[in-house]
C-alpha cells in the first residue's frame, strides 16, 4: 500500500508566499529593507528590518511630520516668516545656504527640506517650533514612541551621524505611513522636481535652485515621494512611496551601496507589491431602508453610511466576489438621536469578514406625547 500525504492548501499557500517573498528579498541588494501597504500597514516583504542603523536624512520624515502637525493644530502657518539663526545657518551637510537673520516662510523652508534635504532649513524650523533644536528633538522622540517606533532614538532634526542617532527600516516605514495617511499634502512638496527659492539678505536678493534628491520622481511613473538619505556611515537610504490604482505602498531601503542601487531596490519592491495587492471599494452602495420607530413622533427614520468602505488584499486574492449584508434591527424605540448607530453593513469574501461600516440614523426622532398619539389615531380614522 502506498500512502499519499497531502499538506493542507493553506500551508502550501503560505510556503509559496514565503518562497516568493524570499525571492524578492534576494533581488534586493541593500542589507535592510521593508515594503508595506499604507492603508492597512501590512508588511509585504522585509529584510533585516529591525536592526538599528544610522538613518541619515531619512530622519527628516519625522521633522516634516512634526511641521505638518504643528500647522494642522494651528500653532504655526505656512505663511509664517521664520528668521534664520546663526546656529541654523551654520549647519553643514546638504543645505540651501541660508544666512544668519535671513527670513523665509514656513512653506519655503518645508520645500527646502522635502526637495533639497536642507539641514539648515531643518534646524531653522526646529527652532521656530520649539525654541531650540534640542527641545524639538524631544518632540521627535516622543512622537516616535507614540507611533511604536521602539528601536528609534533621534539626536538631531536632520540626520547628521551620531552614535546615538539610530532607527530601523521598520520604524522608518511606521513614520512614513503616518505622514502619508494623515498628511497627504506632503506629496505637494515631495513631488517637486525643480524649483527656485529667493534668498534676501544684507548682500541683496538672488535665486537658488532646488533639485529633488529623490530621482524616482522622474524615473518611476508611480512615485509620490518620500525622502532620501546618505552619509558615509549610513550608506544610501530611501523611503520611497508610490501609488497605483489607489493602492499606496512604501518601500524603505537602508544601507545601500550606491545611489542607483537604492532606487532600483525600491522599484523592485514596489513593483512586486503592486502585483500582489488588489483594492475593493464599495462604489455602488446598497439602497438603505427606513427603520420603523416605535413610540416616536415620526413612524420611520432613514439611514446613512458612516463612511466609505475600501479593503486592500495583500495576498493576491481576487475581490470580485465580495458580498454585502445589512445587519439592522426590525424597529427601534424613540427617542432617536441623529447619527445614532443602529446597525452596520458587513463585507465578506468566502465567509471571511473583511470589515464593516456603521449605519447611522439620518435624523432625530423625538418620543411621541399624548397629543401626538391622539393625532395619529384621528388621522387613522379619517383615512
Amino acid at each position: 500500500m502506498v500512502l499519499l500525504l497531502f499538506q493542507p492548501l493553506t500551508v502550501l499557500a503560505e510556503e509559496q508566499e514565503t518562497r516568493e517573498e524570499n525571492q524578492v528579498a534576494a533581488e534586493v541588494s541593500a542589507p535592510h529593507a521593508i515594503l508595506i501597504e499604507v492603508s492597512t500597514g501590512t508588511v509585504l516583504m522585509e529584510k533585516a528590518a529591525d536592526e538599528q542603523l544610522h538613518p541619515a536624512s531619512v530622519t527628516k520624515i519625522m521633522t516634516m511630520l512634526l511641521i505638518l502637525e504643528a500647522i494642522e493644530e494651528g500653532r504655526i502657518a505656512l505663511t509664517d516668516v521664520v528668521t534664520v539663526s546663526e546656529n541654523a545657518a551654520g549647519m553643514g551637510g546638504s543645505q540651501v545656504y541660508l544666512e544668519p537673520f535671513e527670513q523665509q516662510t514656513v512653506e519655503t523652508l518645508l520645500k527646502c527640506i522635502a526637495v533639497a534635504s536642507a539641514n539648515d532649513a531643518c534646524v531653522a524650523m526646529a527652532e521656530y517650533i520649539s525654541g531650540s533644536e534640542g527641545d524639538f528633538v524631544k518632540l521627535m522622540n516622543e512622537r516616535a514612541a507614540k507611533l511604536g517606533m521602539t528601536n528609534t532614538h533621534f539626536v538631531n532634526s536632520c540626520g547628521l551621524d551620531d552614535d546615538a542617532h539610530l532607527t530601523t527600516a521598520r520604524d522608518v516605514a511606521l513614520m512614513s505611513r503616518e505622514i502619508l495617511l494623515n498628511h497627504p499634502e506632503i506629496h505637494d512638496y515631495c513631488t517637486i522636481w525643480m524649483e527656485n527659492i529667493t534668498h534676501t539678505t544684507a548682500k541683496g536678493s538672488f535665486e537658488f535652485g532646488l533639485t529633488n534628491t529623490n530621482k524616482l520622481i522622474r524615473q518611476y511613473e508611480y512615485a509620490t515621494g518620500l525622502k532620501t538619505g546618505y552619509t558615509s556611515v549610513a550608506g544610501f537610504c530611501v523611503s520611497a512611496s508610490a501609488k497605483k490604482d489607489n493602492i499606496e505602498l512604501v518601500a524603505v531601503i537602508m544601507g545601500g551601496a550606491d545611489s542607483k542601487s537604492r532606487f532600483q531596490d525600491a522599484v523592485t519592491l514596489l513593483n512586486s507589491g503592486f502585483v500582489c495587492c488588489s483594492l475593493y471599494q464599495d462604489t455602488e452602495r446598497l439602497t438603505l431602508p427606513s427603520i420603523p420607530v416605535r413610540g416616536g413622533v415620526e413612524e420611520y427614520v432613514g439611514l446613512t453610511y458612516a463612511e466609505e468602505f475600501s479593503y486592500v488584499s495583500t495576498d493576491g486574492s481576487s475581490l470580485t466576489d465580495v458580498s454585502r449584508t445589512l445587519e439592522i434591527p426590525e424597529e427601534i424605540e424613540a427617542p432617536v438621536e441623529e447619527n445614532e448607530q443602529i446597525g452596520r453593513i458587513v463585507y465578506r469574501l468566502d465567509d471571511k469578514e473583511l470589515g464593516s461600516v456603521a449605519l447611522l440614523t439620518a435624523a432625530e426622532v423625538e418620543k411621541a406625547g399624548i397629543s401626538d398619539c391622539l393625532s395619529r389615531v384621528w388621522r387613522f380614522w379619517l383615512v
